[in-house]
C-alpha cells in the first residue's frame, strides 16, 4: 500500500499570522499554492500557479516575448571574453639541442592552450609544402605538448627535444616516419 503524506494547511489568514519552520512546506488553502518557510519570515514565501505566471495564461514560456534588451545585458554579464589566437613564426627543428623555444613578447597573459605543429617545408611522408601536421612525436613521444611562462620578456614556449628525433605519422600510411629536420618547421599556437 502506499504511504499518504499531508502537508500543514491553513487559510490565507491564518498563514499570515503564522512563521513556519527552516524548510517547512505548509498548504495555502484559500489561495490553492503552497508556502516554503524559513522560520523568519511571517506568513513564509508564496509560490506561483501555472495560471498566475507573469503572462497570465498558464500556458508554456514563449521566449519570444523577453526583451533584446534582457538578452544584450545578459551576454554581457556572462559570456566569456573573446579568446585571441597568436602563433610563432616558423622555428628550425633542431635536434641536437635540449629544447626549441619561442617568447611572444606582447604576451602577458597565461594561455587557455598552446599547441606545437610541424609545417612542411619540403615534401616528406607524404606530404606537400605547407602542409600542418599536428600528428608528430620527439623519440618516444607522441604529441608532446610545450611548456610555458611568463616573465619580464612575455610569454616563453618551450618544447623539449633532449637530442630525440622528431617524427611525423605518414600521411598514406598512419606510421611513425622519421623526417628530416630540414624539410619541417615548428610552430607554436597560443590561445589567451
Amino acid at each position: 500500500m502506499s504511504k499518504i503524506i499531508q502537508l500543514r494547511r491553513g487559510s490565507g489568514a491564518e498563514h499570515n499570522n503564522f512563521t513556519g519552520m527552516p524548510g517547512e512546506v505548509t498548504m495555502d488553502m484559500d489561495a490553492k499554492t503552497l508556502r516554503v518557510h524559513d522560520g523568519e519570515t511571517l506568513g513564509g514565501v508564496m509560490l506561483a500557479r501555472a495560471d498566475q505566471i507573469p503572462n497570465g495564461t498558464g500556458e508554456d514560456f514563449d521566449i519570444t516575448t523577453v526583451s533584446d534588451e534582457f538578452w544584450a545585458e545578459t551576454i554581457a554579464r556572462f559570456a566569456p571574453s573573446a579568446i585571441s589566437k597568436y602563433e610563432s613564426r616558423d622555428i628550425d627543428i633542431n635536434i641536437n639541442t635540449s629544447a626549441i623555444e619561442y617568447v611572444f613578447g606582447t604576451i602577458t597573459q597565461i594561455p587557455f592552450v598552446v599547441n606545437t605543429v610541424c609545417v612542411c617545408q619540403s615534401p616528406d611522408a607524404g606530404y606537400a609544402i605547407g602542409d600542418v601536421v599536428s600528428a608528430f612525436g620527439i623519440g618516444a613521444y607522441a604529441n608532446p605538448r610545450p611548456n610555458a611562462w611568463i616573465d619580464e620578456n612575455g610569454l616563453h614556449v618551450r618544447i623539449y627535444v633532449a637530442n630525440n628525433a622528431f617524427w611525423v605519422c605518414n600521411k598514406t600510411t598512419g606510421i611513425a616516419t622519421n623526417i628530416v629536420p630540414e624539410n619541417w618547421k615548428i610552430k607554436f599556437y597560443v590561445y589567451c
